[in-house]
C-alpha cells in the first residue's frame, strides 16, 4: 500500500513516523512544502520533518527525541570507522 501523506498527518503516529522509509518521508516533506533536495541524506530530511510537525503541532516535543544532529552523526561515524580500523589490526 502506497504512503499516503495527507492520511499520516490527520493521524499521526510517532512509532510510525520513526520507521518511515526515505522515499516516504521525501513524500511527507513535499506535502509539507519543505525546502529540501531529495539527494540529501534521510536523517536530514527526518529532521526537517520533526521540526515542522512539531511546530505545527502535529507531533508533540517528544518527536524531538528522534532527532540526530550532524555532529552526533559524524561523531557515530567516526566511532565506527575506528571500531573497524581496530577489528583489521585484530587480524
Amino acid at each position: 500500500m502506497a504512503f499516503d501523506a495527507g492520511k499520516f498527518l490527520k493521524t499521526p503516529d510517532l512509532e510510525g513516523f520513526d520507521n518511515l522509509k526515505k522515499e516516504e518521508l521525501v513524500l511527507l516533506a513535499k506535502h509539507l512544502k519543505l525546502d529540501f533536495k531529495v539527494s540529501m541524506r534521510k536523517q536530514i530530511i527526518k529532521n526537517l520533518v520533526i521540526d515542522k510537525l512539531v511546530d505545527a503541532e502535529i507531533l508533540g516535543e517528544e518527536a524531538l527525541e528522534l532527532k540526530v544532529e550532524n555532529i552526533d552523526a559524524f561523531k557515530l561515524k567516526q566511532l565506527e570507522l575506528e571500531h573497524e580500523l581496530k577489528l583489521k589490526e585484530l587480524e
